[in-house]
């Protein structure tokens, strides 16, 4: 089609001239452009938040904020951070103490239990621990449990008095085995005559001892 002269009459709706094309040409291509240029600076804006999030989960920043929101008494926040530094390869014989004091003081008995007894999978001689979650067990009310976990550290430390004592008074108040009582409370006397147990473990003897 050629462009209409006046001797060719008034041009119809219906028919469009062909100069405005190359403008249409242009406008195609740069389009694209126009469209590439506003998503850059939100493509950057999104790679720079990802990488600040990727660096505040370091070990070491999401241990300090642990330790920050349980200076101020935000013990569920200093769980979450302390537990996230632990998954991100933190330091255990820094953060498992502090995670399980957090949760304990939470009164969240079992979130520790389950911090402890993961632990122990893959550190079965961490006598301390293991302790811990003897009496933990205790607390929530799981006495078979609770003798499990102190009768493996009585295996592997016999000299312990502290797990003498647990399970005396396990099987004291939770078992009524006052003859077992007796034992453990007696092998406590034997290795710490004059521990801050002591007074108790000789009045609950089932015969006095010096």
């Amino acid at each position: 089609m050629f462009p209409r002269t006046q001797a060719q009459g008034p041009m119809s709706n219906t028919q469009w001239p062909l100069r405005p094309l190359p403008c249409l040409a242009a406008l195609a291509v740069a389009l694209p452009l126009l469209f590439s240029a506003c998503a850059r600076p939100a493509a950057s804006k999104v790679e720079t938040d990802v990488k600040k999030v990727e660096s505040e989960r370091t070990p070491d920043k999401l241990l300090d904020r642990g330790r920050a929101f349980a200076q101020v008494g935000d013990l569920t926040r200093a769980e979450q951070y302390l537990s996230a530094a632990l998954d991100e390869g933190a330091d255990p014989h820094i953060v498992l103490p502090l995670l399980l004091r957090v949760c304990i003081d939470s009164g969240r008995l079992r979130v520790a239990i389950g911090h402890a007894d993961d632990y122990l999978k893959t550190h079965p001689d961490d006598n301390h621990l293991r302790y811990l979650l003897g009496t933990l067990y205790a607390a929530v009310g799981e006495p078979s449990q609770a003798r499990k976990e102190l009768q493996i550290l009585i295996a592997r430390d016999p000299s312990n008095a502290d797990a003498h004592y647990a399970l005396a008074v396990l099987a004291r108040d939770a078992e009524g085995d006052y003859v077992d009582a007796d034992r453990h409370f007696r092998e406590y006397l034997r290795l710490n005559p004059d521990g801050p147990h002591a007074q108790e473990a000789r009045g609950s003897l089932l015969k006095s001892v010096p």
